[in-house]
């Protein structure tokens, strides 16, 4: 069984590079289960999603 600290550290790997099939099964199991890690997760994805809209951006230095 995958403890929250594992979770966690593979929540945020898995925004970098893909996961191993046994580690998504673990991941899957584990943020079944526990809610703060299903947040967690959620919330990676969310600040990924925001910060590569942020990138995207026209530089407003550039208005002036």
């Amino acid at each position: 069984m995958m403890n929250c600290k594992e979770a966690t550290q593979l929540l945020s790997e898995k925004l970098d590079r893909p996961l191993a099939t046994k580690e998504k099964v673990l991941l899957g199991v584990h943020t079944a289960i526990c809610s703060s890690c299903k947040q967690f997760g959620k919330q990676m994805e969310d600040l990924r999603t925001i910060s590569k809209h942020y990138t995207k951006l026209p530089d407003q230095d550039d208005k002036k």
